[in-house]
């Protein structure tokens, strides 16, 4: 009875969202303890379209922690994940007040975690947030852990701290240097704003020119608009934001989200030398947003890029069908014509004469790969279903069909 108690696998599975920043997070004050030098703002996207699945096991027959993503076994020793599971098991053994309670998973087992996404990592889909609040949310089910994780995501990416919660997210900068305000908090859950939608122009799947990690140490050491942009710039917008969010003003929204993307692509130019995330290709996109708001006479569509080419467009729902034949105009898909458009439904279009020849300009076939259409979404969710486990009852990786 006891004994087979014990062999028992404990097993946890969650999934976790992925955050679009429209107040950027870049540059770090404390690299360790990751830090940031600024508060960012971020939407949560539904793990309909985008997630992460991660399933965490402990057993007292493993005899080291092991790591797999999206089925390929990868280096546990990674400082990051080091930190994430030593965080969690703190957190346990504080909650356990010293006191190893034999219904309680004991700490010295190992673990096998299993990590997969619903989406290609390489189409530079901040794979990391989603990855690190995943593993944090299955190691805290694990271990009975329910405190403020944000903290303990923030650990193994900064922008994963924002997955940790739904809807609108801030990070907090915080003041205190050992971290412990530097959390993410909700502004308002996905709930608030029914009607905003989202596009993602999947432009490439190539690796990024230079990592994030590495980018914005570079920025904070040499770009002097970087350090005026986070102490002067982004208080005052992280405000005018909420405030946006809170009234679901469209047009301001959508306006800030633009200018900080700008600006944040303006700091990693003025990085040295300078680093460019953005393609010919990006900037094509950016031009088309601004020529269809003008054409409109007012913000319809809102862009914002992260350390990479791929365009993500905030928009209302009605203006998803028209917008979505307007790419297909301006980038032909070449083959996948069925596949070109992702996610959430979207109606068919007919576009007015006079809006092509305001706003079509060359077409550019095949630059576009796909469109994703998604919407804001909760956070980290528990997944009940045995069957959804990534790992079998031996420990080890389910041969997925």
């Amino acid at each position: 009875g006891a004994m087979a108690a014990e062999r028992a696998l404990a097993m946890a599975t969650c999934t976790a969202p992925v955050n679009i920043a429209v107040i950027k997070y870049w540059g770090k004050r404390d690299t360790d303890l990751i830090l940031p030098i600024n508060s960012s703002l971020s939407v949560t996207l539904h793990q309909d379209q985008l997630k992460t699945t991660t399933t965490a096991a402990a057993s007292r027959d493993f005899t080291e922690d092991r790591l797999w993503l999206n089925g390929a076994e990868v280096d546990v020793g990674h400082p990051r994940v080091q930190a994430c599971l030593r965080e969690v098991r703190r957190l346990a053994r504080k909650r356990r007040g010293g006191s190893e309670d034999t219904a309680t998973l004991s700490l010295s087992y190992k673990v096998h975690v299993a990590s997969e996404n619903n989406f290609p990592t390489a189409a530079g889909l901040a794979s990391s947030a989603a990855g690190y609040a995943c593993l944090v949310s299955a190691l805290a089910r694990l271990y009975g852990v329910e405190d403020e994780l944000s903290e303990v995501a923030r650990r193994g990416s900064g922008s994963a701290c924002r997955s940790m919660l739904g809807g609108f997210v801030q990070w907090q900068r915080g003041e205190r240097p050992d971290g412990t305000d530097s959390l993410a908090q909700q502004v308002a859950p996905e709930t608030h704003w029914p009607e905003l939608r989202v596009l993602v122009l999947v432009v490439s799947g190539e690796k990024k020119p230079v990592g994030s990690t590495a980018g914005m140490q570079t920025s904070v050491e040499t770009s002097p608009l970087l350090k005026h942009r986070a102490e002067v710039v982004v208080p005052e917008r992280l405000a005018q934001m909420i405030r946006h969010i809170q009234e679901r003003d469209f047009e301001g929204f959508g306006q800030l989200a633009m200018r900080d993307s700008n600006q944040f692509h303006a700091t990693c130019l003025d990085t040295f030398p300078p680093i460019f995330y953005l393609s010919d290709l990006s900037r094509h996109i950016i031009a088309l947003a601004h020529r269809y708001n003008a054409h409109h006479g007012h913000t319809k569509v809102a862009y914002t890029f992260d350390a990479g080419p791929n365009a993500v467009i905030f928009m209302l729902a009605d203006t998803v069908d028209e917008f979505v034949e307007v790419v297909r105009s301006s980038f032909p898909p070449s083959t996948n014509g069925d596949q070109f458009v992702r996610g959430l439904p979207v109606g068919s279009a007919v576009l007015p004469q006079e809006l092509v020849g305001a706003v079509v300009t060359e077409p550019v076939p095949g630059a576009v790969q796909y469109i994703l259409h998604t919407k804001p979404g909760p956070g980290p969710q528990l997944v009940d279903d045995p069957s959804q486990h990534l790992l079998g009852a031996d420990g080890l990786p389910r041969r997925r069909a």
